[in-house]
């Protein structure tokens, strides 16, 4: 077998999960699909030293990824949602501001029957509160909590001492208490519980029923758009947005279901002036007490071909 068909064998199996790697160091698909090419090609470049004995494929290709990670972050911009740069509007009337020049966290598509990643590890609330951290401190947090490594492995992988790896973890799990992480946010999704209620949600969406979406919301849901910065929170603030959101677009709408950093999520269109159904949003939706907690929309029609969405239906 020639070198290129056996390292295309050998890292094949890998890459679905090094995308999801990188996407929790950058908080972006777009970003993380070119450090995945990236890796793999300072992994071609390097195959010839590389010795099985001293790693598994997966464990020098993660080395890899988290160094090509570590070094595209370097003077870049953390990606936020707006709840973690400006204070809640009370009013949903009023003017839509936009952060043009804010490179916003995005959302990354996945498959309840995915086995390659962690979807709990992948939740917006935590890939969130990760970009918070200082890109070093991202990486030793995720190599250690995430795909578990030991601080002894995430030191050599980083050119650092485990003592150094022991302190910036500490470190790195007090910002995100201080973030207001909670463990639902990390946990495994309760795939089939959570899609029941996105589905009335998205039944009641499509049939423009205010009441019976402010009955789906628990009482301090919460409702961003990026890239908006208007974001609301409580059930009279979320279904007067949604309302002045129909008084401006129309109730014509198909919302289409599809999973999103390991939660229920859909694709929406609404109707245009051809009879045509177009792109509008990406909806991602996390789920607590039996009621819509916390929708993000994203407003960022590149992301539907990454959905496996088409633009116009």
């Amino acid at each position: 077998m020639d070198a290129d068909r056996r390292f295309e064998d050998l890292t094949a199996p890998h890459r679905r999960e090094l995308l999801a790697h990188c996407y929790r160091m950058s908080g972006s698909l777009h970003d993380a699909e070119d450090l995945v090419q990236e890796t793999l090609l300072r992994a071609w470049r390097a195959y010839p030293t590389y010795d099985p004995a001293r790693a598994s494929m997966r464990t020098w290709l993660y080395r890899i990824a988290t160094n090509a990670c570590l070094t595209a972050l370097k003077g870049r911009q953390r990606r936020p949602l707006p709840t973690t740069l400006v204070p809640p509007l009370e009013d949903p009337q009023a003017p839509m501001e936009y952060g043009t020049e804010v490179p916003w966290l995005q959302p990354f598509p996945t498959d309840p029957a995915d086995v390659a990643v962690r979807r709990g590890s992948l939740r917006l609330a935590f890939i969130a509160a990760v970009q918070l951290l200082p890109a070093r401190q991202r990486a030793i947090l995720i190599l250690r909590d995430v795909l578990d490594w030991s601080a002894a492995e995430v030191a050599g992988a980083l050119g650092t001492t485990a003592t150094a790896v022991n302190s910036g973890l500490a470190r790195a799990r007090a910002r995100l208490g201080v973030a207001g992480l909670r463990e639902d946010d990390v946990g495994e999704p309760a795939a089939a519980r959570d899609r029941a209620v996105v589905d009335e949600y998205v039944d009641a969406f499509q049939r423009a029923d205010l009441g019976a979406l402010r009955r789906l919301l628990v009482d301090d849901a919460i409702l961003e758009m990026p890239p908006v910065l208007n974001w609301y929170t409580g059930r009279d603030a979320y279904i007067r947005f949604i309302a002045r959101s129909f008084a401006s677009r129309g109730i014509d709408w198909q919302m289409l279901p599809i999973d999103a950093n390991g939660q229920p999520a859909a694709a929406a269109y609404v109707r245009a002036g051809d009879g045509r159904y177009h792109a509008h949003t990406l909806q991602v939706f996390a789920i607590a007490g039996g009621g819509v907690q916390h929708t993000v929309v994203f407003q960022e029609p590149s992301l539907f071909a990454a959905f496996g969405q088409p633009l116009i239906r």
